[in-house]
């Protein structure tokens, strides 16, 4: 239930103007709000009446919101543009430096900071405020060993950014490497190695007039996996996934990195293949390619239908001999009658590495006591959180470590 402050109507209203207003803010803060829907906005109030402020907060969410994820940022609008004081200073506090003791912060939820950007765009954070016009109070602050922008943006959790801090981790992402070791393959060639080379032998010898002067010898060949990337891209996943595919276009196009082929599919009620699309070199482009094929982008989740599918058409295709997987997946399955942890197990047969990054490892309380988590579990190679840039660059660690199951074996032990 929303909980709204009562408020006191102004002697002019003006509430078409408002409504135009509140709706420009939406549209900065990401919801897809265009003129029709305004006009709409504006009927749905007057047919409905101005009587109570829920019933004004229910015929504009109505109008305004299309999908479950835009809740939160409409809500944290609305209380913001309708003047709930208590509501609007919480988020100046988010937009404004402030400095803080050793008293306990308030993280910002989800959404939050891209609500208070939307609203306060053009609010200038330098101006003093009207406590403070009265006096001049000069603060030194030795700033030598504050935490830098970018540092603070390796650990900032992606569905906690704003627009700004959202375009800069991107940025980052793009200067991130993702360097794999080459295998050894059954091939042999011909450079002196540790392989007896009978057959270089006999030639040798028969050149000879039958005579042994030396052994022939060499080594196996040096080849690189494919890297087959399956990202979720429901509603739960959606900011995640943005991020993860940007990291993923940049590790494609990068030369010197390694890797044979990569490979890129997105699920959600159903799998879609979006390798073509992350080769292009521009990366809006890409993306933008690729949310128009994926037609069930932030949609509801089906694991186990979506890795059948790519067990049974894909996966000859594009996993080869040592080919690693990364999943990118919160684990909650909508099939309950699927059987998850067999798709699993095949998978995880075919792939020489199963990394799962899961963004929920970001909670420190995290217990695997979901169906769909307890099912993919003990099939994957290493476990490891996806929430943030620095989880993404210890993919370089469960790379070089095929013995580094990261959070794997703690969550095992507390479902045995």
């Amino acid at each position: 239930m929303v909980e709204l402050a009562d408020l006191d109507l102004p002697d002019d209203p003006k509430l078409a103007q408002n409504i135009i207003h509140f709706a420009r803010a939406l549209r900065k803060a990401g919801l897809a709000v265009g003129p029709g829907r305004v006009i709409d906005a504006i009927r749905a109030v007057q047919a409905a009446g101005f009587t109570e402020r829920l019933d004004f907060y229910w015929t504009l969410q109505a109008c305004f919101v299309s999908r479950p994820e835009e809740r939160q940022v409409f809500a944290q609008l609305f209380r913001l543009y309708w003047r709930d004081p208590r509501y609007l200073e919480k988020m100046m506090a988010f937009m404004t430096p402030t400095v803080r003791g050793v008293q306990d912060e308030r993280v910002a939820q989800a959404a939050e900071k891209r609500a208070a950007e939307a609203l306060l765009d053009g609010y200038d954070r330098d101006l003093p405020t009207p406590e403070d016009a009265g006096e001049e109070v000069e603060i030194s602050i030795d700033a030598s060993r504050t935490i830098s922008t970018e540092e603070r943006l390796r650990s900032l959790d992606f569905e906690q950014m704003n627009n700004a801090e959202m375009a800069a981790a991107k940025r980052m992402l793009a200067r991130l490497r993702l360097p794999v070791p080459p295998i050894q393959s059954r091939r042999t060639q011909g450079l002196p190695g540790r392989l007896p080379d009978w057959r270089g032998t006999m030639r040798q010898t028969m050149r000879r007039g039958g005579e042994v002067a030396e052994f022939s010898t060499k080594r196996r060949r040096l080849r690189y996996p494919n890297l087959v990337v399956l990202c979720d891209i429901s509603g739960s996943m959606s900011q995640y996934s943005r991020a993860v595919l940007h990291f993923l276009h940049s590790v494609a196009n990068r030369e010197g990195q390694g890797w044979a082929q990569v490979h890129a599919f997105t699920f959600g009620t159903r799998l879609t293949n979006i390798t073509r699309h992350l080769r292009t070199r521009d990366v809006d482009a890409a993306l933008a390619a690729a949310g128009a094929e994926a037609q069930d982008w932030e949609g509801g989740t089906r694991i186990a239908a979506c890795l059948h599918d790519f067990n049974r058409d894909w996966s000859r295709r594009v996993m080869g001999q040592g080919a690693v997987v990364l999943l990118i997946t919160d684990g909650l399955d909508r099939d309950k009658d699927a059987d998850l942890g067999r798709e699993m197990e095949r998978l995880r047969l075919t792939a020489r590495q199963l990394i799962w990054l899961n963004p929920l490892l970001r909670w420190e309380g995290f217990a695997p006591k979901a169906r769909g988590i307890m099912q993919m579990l003990p099939h994957c190679s290493s476990f490891r959180a996806g929430h943030n840039i620095a989880s993404l660059e210890g993919l370089a660690q469960a790379l070089s470590r095929p013995d580094d199951s990261g959070q794997k074996a703690r969550l095992m032990a507390m479902m045995t």
